[in-house]
């Protein structure tokens, strides 16, 4: 018998006894290779682990009925983040360039959603985040996006994450492949996105860094978007970031404990004024407990009056930043 082979998909005749049998040659997978991203000019690399063997928890669904669908993922696990200063780009924007990079590379999509639709609080907090000051999500302003492409040595799955916090953008990429098969090569700078070139003598504190990283970096951060009724230590029924993103990095940190401290002008007496500001800081805690849901073990509230200022009190614009409430990261023992 003689096997004549072709091209792929050419049909083969077998004679085996007196039976013909046809048999089709169908397309096989092309060999694995290493996937090639591009970020823009201004990201910044925040983490790089890669283990393996490992599972991860890919999701698949919604929040939903108390659970998070996901599929157990095995193999080389490799979980990579990015901070993108510059220009305020959305969730959307952060993610479709990924997403169209993933479908070239030939993944096809399995699942997305949007901060609520996802499931908000419950999803993210049942997703498999790195740990700030690496990766920050905004409970009310992320995307998600997984996917999974065939291959010769086996399934890739891939997760994207998209979220912001003020002029900054972070990206979380979880590559899970085959033990042994390549994962991403080094990203390249994509001058095409519009974002500025990086700064080299700005030091990336300069910029406008979300509340969970300046807790990490410089142990206390000020909660300035703050509102109290004037000359009361009420705190304005707004939805505030800064309350929404202190709760957020609490909740997901329940061994880390903060003291609020509140800051006057140098209106009014010490004793007055020390009063005044811990009331507000008081404020600012039962707002965390009552609707954020933040345990009332992990907060302190404090005053220190006018004793701390961060600008002159000759002027109305150094007195307004003087009047305030800061976050103070205390020690987790």
């Amino acid at each position: 018998m003689r096997l004549r082979a072709r091209a792929r998909n050419l049909a083969m005749r077998l004679l085996v006894g007196s039976t013909l049998v046809t048999a089709v040659l169908l397309p096989q997978p092309a060999a694995a290779q290493a996937i090639d991203l591009a970020l823009p000019t201004t990201a910044r690399s925040t983490a790089e682990i890669v283990t393996a063997p490992d599972t991860f928890a890919l999701p698949i669904g919604p929040f939903a009925e108390g659970r998070l669908p996901v599929l157990e993922v095995n193999g080389q696990v490799s979980r990579l983040a990015w901070q993108i200063p510059g220009q305020r780009m959305t969730t959307q924007q952060l993610l479709a360039p990924l997403k169209a990079q993933f479908a070239s590379a030939g993944f096809d999509p399995l699942f997305e959603c949007v901060d609520r639709a996802c499931g908000g609080f419950d999803f993210r907090y049942a997703l498999d985040v790195l740990a700030a000051p690496a990766m920050y999500v905004d409970l009310f302003d992320y995307r998600v996006f997984s996917a999974r492409r065939d291959g010769a040595d086996g399934v890739d799955h891939v997760m994207i994450l998209a979220s912001r916090a003020g002029a900054l953008g972070y990206v979380q990429i979880v590559l899970i492949t085959p033990e042994g098969s390549p994962g991403l090569n080094p990203p390249r700078a994509d001058a095409s996105s519009g974002q500025p070139a990086p700064d080299p003598d700005r030091s990336p504190a300069d910029a406008a860094a979300p509340l969970a990283e300046q807790l990490e970096r410089n142990g206390h951060a000020a909660l300035a978007d703050l509102e109290f009724v004037t000359g009361s230590a009420e705190l304005s029924d707004h939805a505030y970031d800064s309350l929404q993103s202190l709760a957020a990095y609490l909740i997901a940190h329940p061994d880390r404990r903060v003291a609020l401290v509140g800051h006057t002008d140098t209106k009014g007496s010490l004793e007055g004024n020390i009063a005044l500001s811990r009331r507000r800081a008081q404020s600012v805690l039962d707002r965390l407990v009552d609707r954020y849901g933040v345990a009332r073990g992990q907060l302190d509230a404090e005053g220190m009056g006018y004793l701390a200022p961060i600008a002159s009190n000759l002027t109305a614009e150094g007195r307004d930043r003087n009047r305030r409430v800061e976050a103070v990261l205390l020690t987790s023992d």
